[in-house]
């Protein structure tokens, strides 16, 4: 079972974490999973005694933070859980849109064996986390899968450019248990970006990419609605 999820894509495995880094992914994965809700102000006292460590690397890691656009900073009047709203979402959505077909396509065009096997194998953790219900680790394969793929079109100041946005849109995956049919639609999506790639097509890779993203941002707008209709005026 994955304890906790890594800020960067199958970044800092296997590697000792600074006291911030170690805060930050904290604080990321409390965000994620809904603990600190939009809104939220983080003082830093009570994170530090949450997390059992001294202020300044809470202050180092809520920085950090704000760099991905999960927290905003006020200097001289604290730091918040940046809010959600379908204005923003529909923004980071058509953001990576924009970067994400450019990273695909690339990939398309560079596939190669080893890119393959890297994304088979996050995509299988993907579907077998899934199952067995382990929202935080399944959380961490769906982004190696991604950035696997973004990554093997060569170029990392694409798959850097792509991070911010992509941490932000990963506030709107609500922690609800998915059904069998969710996670069967999901795996599909992913394999027919999969496979697009590895017969090297730019032009399909881009569709199902496409087509996956549209769909994930269609469910999160009806959910957010739907809560929103449910709230008292």
């Amino acid at each position: 079972m994955t304890s906790r999820l890594e800020l960067l894509p199958g970044g800092g495995r296997g590697g000792r974490r600074t006291l911030a880094e170690t805060a930050a992914a904290e604080l990321h994965q409390l965000i994620l999973s809904g603990e600190l809700p939009s809104g939220t102000p983080l003082r830093l006292v009570e994170l530090a005694s949450r997390l059992d460590m001294s202020q300044m690397p809470v202050r180092e890691g809520l920085r950090r933070l704000e760099a991905l656009g999960l927290v905003d900073i006020i200097p001289h009047r604290g730091a918040w859980v940046r809010e959600l709203s379908l204005e923003d979402l529909h923004d980071t959505h058509e953001t990576r849109l924009a970067l994400e077909s450019l990273a695909i396509r690339a990939a398309a065009e560079h596939f190669g064996e080893e890119d393959e096997q890297k994304a088979v194998v996050a995509l299988a953790d993907h579907l077998r986390l899934s199952r067995a219900e382990d929202s935080i680790g399944a959380r961490q394969a769906h982004a190696d899968f991604h950035f696997a793929l973004y990554r093997a079109g060569g170029s990392q100041w694409l798959a850097r450019a792509i991070e911010p946005v992509w941490q932000n849109s990963e506030r709107y995956r609500f922690g609800s248990r998915q059904t069998v049919i969710q996670i069967e639609r999901n795996r599909l999506e992913h394999q027919a970006i999969l496979d697009a790639c590895v017969a090297r097509d730019p032009e399909a890779a881009e569709q199902a990419l496409r087509n996956h993203l549209a769909g994930a941002v269609q469910r999160i707008t009806e959910t957010m609605t739907s809560k929103q209709q449910k709230e008292p005026s």
